[in-house]
């Protein structure tokens, strides 16, 4: 009976599961790691963002949890190596303020410091470009790309130190290589997809068996994984502070796992039995859970 009931949630789950992957799209964090999975994917984005056709992916990396000297760590999308030697850092950002500038120059310099091997000269460190793919205009210009290198002040010169931040807009799908590539970051099903690489992969994930049912395994994963940590900081909460505030921990955490599978604030709302307002402010990083 047990093991019936689990069964019946499970196949519940992976219905939602499916409704939500139908929405999905390379601006969700999940379903662009996926895509990302296909190398010629990530080197087809890379060589329209550098403008470089004859750009090779020679390795990557993703979902790569680097450390500083405290311990204090971050999750890096997907991690690149090119046939030059050089490191990339693609990033999908949803929110501007998972975008900001002193983000972007963590991220380069957790690269360099994983980079050197011990006794090798600085000199080695290879040519770095950190790239957020942002919903609207982070930088707020109106430009469909940003290129941030250092300079000399006095005489405008490059630095030289071969680090590099880009900034792709992805609101702006204007009739060029770029534009059209924000475009398809933006569609829901493969026939929308301009280009024939990414239209081929998608269609894989979102219309075969294969690619659903690994689809569905992998949001169930971050589900799993928020509910586990849900119910730890529940069950702690709720012997210290009673158990209505380890449940709202436990939505809580559930709301954050559903954010990362690309659901909106609605749909977590409902899912979670709380208000959308609740919601919001959750993923807007507020933690009062008396609401």
């Amino acid at each position: 009976m047990a093991e019936s009931l689990e069964y019946t949630k499970l196949e519940a789950r992976y219905q939602r599961y499916r409704e939500i992957l139908k929405n999905l799209t390379l601006m969700s964090d999940i379903f662009m790691r996926n895509v990302l999975k296909q190398k010629e994917c990530t080197e087809y984005i890379l060589q329209v963002i550098m403008g470089r056709d004859d750009l090779k992916v020679l390795e990557q990396v993703l979902q790569k949890d680097y450390k500083n000297l405290q311990g204090r760590s971050a999750i890096l999308d997907c991690v690149v190596q090119d046939s030059d030697g050089k490191q990339f850092d693609v990033e999908i950002q949803q929110e501007n303020e998972g975008a900001s500038p002193k983000r972007a120059r963590y991220h380069a310099g957790l690269m360099d410091m994983n980079t050197l091997n011990p006794g090798e000269d600085f000199d080695e460190l290879p040519e770095c470009h950190v790239i957020f793919i942002t919903q609207k205009d982070a930088l707020g210009r109106n430009l469909p790309i940003y290129h941030i290198d250092r300079t000399i002040r006095e005489n405008g010169e490059d630095f030289g130190d071969e680090s590099h931040i880009i900034y792709v807009n992805s609101s702006r799908q204007d009739d060029t290589p770029l534009g059209r590539l924000m475009h398809d970051f933006h569609c829901k099903s493969a026939a929308e997809i301009r280009n024939d690489i990414l239209a081929r992969r998608v269609r894989e994930l979102k219309e075969t068996q294969e690619g659903v049912e690994h689809m569905c395994r992998e949001m169930d994963q971050i589900y799993q994984e928020g509910a586990v940590q849900g119910r730890k900081e529940g069950r702690a909460e709720g012997r210290a502070e009673g158990r209505i505030e380890g449940e709202m921990t436990a939505k809580k955490n559930m709301a954050m796992s559903l954010a990362g599978m690309g659901l909106s604030a609605e749909k977590i709302a409902e899912a979670a039995k709380v208000s959308v307002q609740l919601v919001q402010e959750w993923l807007m990083g507020k933690t009062d859970l008396a609401k």
